[in-house]
């Protein structure tokens, strides 16, 4: 469905309340007779006029725009000027090194982008390639992209739905619109005509939709939207209005800097040239273009897109894929998560946790997944055994109004059911489950991944039965012999389902009813208690099971009751396939209640845990129901033990939940203007039945309190709020192709402790980033300080005798700048990275503390290198500047030569030191415990010593010192350059020590941040001695 149109274009058409139409005005509508379809003919026209089943846009990437996105920054630019100018001097060496830093640079950027962007174009498989549609009265099948409104197609279990259509014929379909909706279970399908024209889209029970799965039962249904009219379609032209082409805060900044460094180096010609009286020879041309090349760190912008390629490389081995590497940047500053609960904060698997029987109680079953393993268990009162038997039927009345908590006195135990204990009555419940089911369970041969074949439900009811030795193929099995007789399958409209089960062994025929609780409460006369039978009306027992509903569906539990009975003498001589359901499913016997829900997955809690760690806000915006939603946000710590008196009203009771103000529904918070929800002292942790709509509102909600959002998700319903989120991440497993394409980051695992990982991930680079600009910027104040008040050296002419020569200066910013950066921008985060509130956006990269680093380091550096060159002149030496020194090498230029060796050798090694003051912005770094880990980042450790012997070659390789970069190796002066590094790593200390006392901290939490890290420290505190109290 996704791709280009080549032939023929799409339009989109204005779609109508098909929902609220009858079949016969349908026809009328669409122009087709539902008993023979459209013809070959009217289907080619229509293919002309609406154009191909397929979105607009999405095609292969082009590498052509790839590149210019590159190229076109304005760092890049000004290393193609340096180029232009260094070509124009015949600096062949300086114009190479900086071609190779452009090529770098935009090579590393090309390939990541072209990389993901190829992977996304790999993914587009939205629908079926295929349909089935009725054309002249034959059924044909015809590819997905040519479906046109007015085709009748036909649905069956398996299929993608290709189009959106209205049902018209039926037979118990189901479908899963959790990619649209967010509705976590199959939604049974009829052909009832609603009156409602603004009936919610997840309630049209009578439309299915474009790229929705059947998952049970057949239809037909006549097409009414293909394309960008389709639901999906206008999904995806909301995503095509999104405006996301506005820089990012990095990107702002290094813009800046950019144009303010280009204003210094322009300046700095300028004063070299007034220093000379614009007497411009070579060597002040040569002198002035060094110093500008000095002020740019042109290795900024291949450090910056390496460190962050390489962030990206990280998180692809922690399963998430980057899409655009300015999402990393992002991600540091991450305020709040919007997420969505199925599939992302769940499993999207249906779980039974939990039954209940008349006259035991609640029964706990463990395990996830499709996998029958995990214990059932049942609070035992302790009282001396009558028998071996253990009856669970004891004190039931007691049990029943707390099953959940152990009195007081400690009398209860926790037993585990098996073969040897199991009651009647749960023995009845598991061969219910298991017999009056349709699904399978098996297990992969290759890797031994349990999976499900059928309905959720089902499934659940199978695994639960499975967990008891009981399932389907241990009943039917030769030492069981349970044998299905008949099928009353399951019907929407009555929402229960039958069989009939004959055992060998002892002849019994035995009905088996399941089904929605008030659907089955009315076939029943009696329910079970223990080994005894007790007659109820219909109304009694609805009363008696009121309260244990209650309390399971306060725990977002979806809640199926199971009844049986034995057949009559005169029904097991009749052909029970030929009997009326209505007549069968009669005086049935109640057994208990079960519980299933789609359970969190394991590391969601700790995962949420961890945010609030940093100081993150987690929101739950999902399309399921608010009592669910609210079940499930407790369970994975978004709602907190004290906001239940916000959601319930009433503490220590089970009662259905109450919305509040931190539980809404989309209907509720879209109702507030924009004013009553900025008038919210907190936004909704939770907002249920969730629209499109409903999330980019929220999205707003957070941008307008200054948040960075991050929007998870894996449906198409997801996708606006992925695109509008400052960072979209998608499922990569269970995601859609639309919202993958909207997003920045795919989770390749769909896991949301993955989210963590990338945030830490994110913070890492962003605090590299930062630090490795410190060195490289300060780096060239040290340099362009050094070098300008340099110029007030003149020899007997009154000609400048220059501290370092050109080359001299395009060396040292070799050595001193790229490699060093790179190794801080693989720097490891420290351990506290995740204690620290999120980084504010106004904040920046160059924040007020980094430009006072930047000009403290750089002018201590370039004051104490100049001053070395004063000494070895004039402190040390006779003053004499020489003749001609600038252009070459003789005996009077002897001391020129030395002061300039120890020029360099101060400012290199210098800021190759440096670059270790900057792995800590305020600690200490040359204290004894941190000296012992110099070796800790090894990349760092051998760029220092390599620039370092770099460093001593360049003074003492005969001819390379004095002929190329007019310097000379240097003896004694080395005490000067010791001595002077000592005071600058002095310096460097009493500096932090000054900034540690006076300065605030580095990032101060706000008070909703603050109280988001309690939350973690108690539920820390909480785990560590015996678990949270959820």
């Amino acid at each position: 469905m996704f791709g280009k149109g080549k032939a023929k274009k799409t339009v989109v058409v204005e779609t109508k309340p098909y929902h609220c139409m009858n079949i016969e005005r349908i026809q009328s509508e669409l122009d087709v007779n539902v008993t023979t379809g459209l013809t070959p003919s009217d289907a080619e026209q229509r293919l002309t006029v609406y154009g191909l089943n397929e979105m607009r846009g999405g095609g292969r990437p082009s590498a052509f725009k790839i590149l210019i996105r590159q190229l076109a920054n304005l760092m890049t630019l000004i290393l193609i000027a340096a180029v232009a100018i260094a070509f124009a001097i015949k600096d062949w060496i300086e114009a190479g090194v900086v071609i190779g830093v452009i090529v770098l640079n935009t090579a590393v950027g090309f390939a990541q982008e072209f990389k993901a962007e190829k992977t996304m174009d790999s993914l587009r498989k939205m629908t079926s390639p295929t349909s089935r549609v009725l054309r002249s009265g034959h059924q044909i099948v015809v590819p997905t992209v040519d479906l046109v409104p007015g085709d009748v197609i036909y649905l069956e279990s398996g299929d993608v739905v290709g189009a959106d259509c209205r049902l018209f014929e039926v037979f118990n379909l189901e479908t899963d619109e959790a990619l649209l909706t967010g509705e976590a279970l199959p939604i049974p399908k009829t052909v009832d005509t609603f009156d409602d024209v603004e009936l919610p889209l997840g309630d049209r029970i009578n439309l299915s939709f474009a790229s929705t799965t059947v998952t049970k039962g057949r239809a037909k249904a006549v097409i009414y939207a293909t394309g960008m009219s389709s639901e999906v379609g206008k999904i995806a032209k909301k995503l095509m209005e999104t405006n996301k082409a506005k820089k990012t805060p990095l990107q702002k900044a290094l813009d800046k800097m950019s144009w303010v460094l280009l204003g210094v180096a322009i300046a700095s010609m300028l004063i070299v040239f007034g220093a000379n009286k614009f007497k411009i020879k070579n060597e002040v041309l040569l002198y002035a273009i060094g110093l500008a090349i000095a002020t740019i760190p042109e290795g900024l912008i291949a450090v910056v897109t390496l460190t962050m390629s390489l962030g990206v490389h990280t998180l692809a081995k922690k399963q998430a894929l980057v899409r655009k590497l300015v999402a990393l940047e992002s991600l540091g500053s991450i305020t709040n998560i919007c997420s969505d609960k199925t599939g992302t904060l769940t499993q999207s698997k249906m779980v039974l946790v939990r039954a209940w029987l008349p006259g035991e109680g609640f029964f706990r079953v463990a395990g996830l997944g499709f996998e029958p393993a995990g214990e059932v268990t049942k609070k035992q009162r302790l009282e001396p055994p009558t028998d071996a038997r253990i009856n669970f039927a004891q004190d039931s009345a007691n049990d029943e109004k707390n099953s959940r908590v152990a009195s007081d006195d400690g009398s209860e135990e926790t037993v585990v059911v098996n073969a040897s204990n199991m009651s009647a009555s749960l023995r009845r419940i598991a061969q219910g489950a298991a017999l009056c089911n349709m699904s399978e369970i098996r297990a992969d041969d290759e890797t031994g991944y349990w999976y499900g074949i059928g309905d959720p439900t089902e499934i659940a009811l199978q695994v639960f039965a499975s967990k008891l030795e009981m399932g389907k193929p241990t009943l039917t099995n030769d030492d069981n012999q349970w044998k299905l007789v008949c099928e009353y399958p399951f019907d929407s409209s009555i929402k229960r389902m039958s069989v009939v089960a004959h055992n060998a062994i002892t002849g019994e025929k035995v009905l088996f009813l399941k089904g929605a609780t008030e659907r089955v409460v009315p076939c029943c006369t009696g329910r079970q208690d223990g080994e005894q039978v007790s007659s109820m009306s219909t109304d009694d027992l609805q009363e008696h099971l009121d309260p244990q509903i209650q309390e399971m569906a306060r725990d977002g539990l979806r809640v199926l009751s199971i009844a049986y009975r034995y057949l009559t003498p005169d029904e097991e001589s009749l052909d029970m396939n030929k009997t009326d359901r209505e007549e069968v499913e009669v005086n049935m016997t109640f057994l208990g209640l079960v519980g299933i829900y789609d359970p969190p997955r394991p590391e969601s809690l700790p995962s949420v845990m961890e945010c609030y760690r940093a100081g993150i806000q987690v929101t739950m915006l999902t399309g399921d129901h608010p009592e669910t939603a609210a079940a499930i946000a407790r369970q994975v710590g978004i709602l907190q033990d004290e906001d239940d008196e916000d959601i319930d009203g009433k503490s220590g009771e089970h009662q259905a939940i109450s919305l509040g103000p931190l539980v809404m529904t989309a209907r509720e918070f879209d109702r507030l203007s924009d004013e009553e929800i900025d008038a919210l002292p907190e936004l909704p942790h939770v907002i249920a039945r969730c629209s499109p709509d409903t999330k980019v509102k929220m999205i707003e909600a957070m941008h307008r309190r200054n948040g960075i959002v991050a929007m998870t998700g894996d449906g198409v319903n997801d996708s606006p709020s992925l695109k509008f989120a400052d960072v979209g991440i998608a499922m990569g497993l269970t995601g859609s192709d639309v919202a993958k394409q909207a997003s920045e980051i795919i989770l390749t695992d769909d896991n949301f402790a993955t989210i963590v990982r990338a945030i830490r991930e994110g913070r890492r680079v962003f605090s590299n980033i930062q630090r490795f600009c410190c060195v490289l910027v300060s780096g060239n104040v040290a340099e362009l300080v050094c070098l300008i008040i340099g110029l007030a050296f003149r020899d007997k002419f009154g000609e400048t005798v220059f501290p370092l020569s050109p080359v001299a200066i395009l060396v040292n910013n070799l050595l001193t700048g790229t490699p060093p950066a790179m190794a801080l921008g693989i720097e490891k985060a420290w351990p506290t990275i995740m204690d620290e509130p999120p980084r504010s956006p106004s904040s920046g990269l160059f924040t007020w503390e980094v430009q006072g680093d930047i000009i403290f380091y750089g002018f201590g550096m370039g004051l104490l290198s100049i001053s070395n060159f004063w000494l070895v002149m004039n402190g040390f030496g006779d003053g004499n500047m020489g003749e001609e020194c600038n252009r070459g090498y003789s005996e009077s230029c002897d001391l020129v030569f030395r002061a300039r060796g120890t020029v360099f050798a101060t400012l290199t090694l210098a800021i190759l030191l440096h670059a270790y003051n900057c792995r800590r912005i305020r600690g200490p770094m040359w204290n004894w415990h941190m000296i012992k880990r110099v070796h800790e980042n090894r990349f760092l450790f051998g760029g220092v010593i390599c620039g370092t012997i770099l460093c001593l070659l360049c003074m003492y390789v005969p001819g390379l010192n004095t002929a190329v970069l007019k310097m000379k190796g240097i003896s004694w002066e080395w005490g000067i350059v010791l001595i002077t590094l000592l005071v600058f790593l002095i310096l460097s200390e009493l500096y932090k020590f000054a900034k540690r006392k006076l300065y605030k901290p580095m990032s101060v939490a706000t008070e909703a941040q603050g109280r988001l890290q309690r939350i973690w420290t108690e539920n820390t505190l909480a785990s560590s001695t015996g678990g949270l109290s959820k």
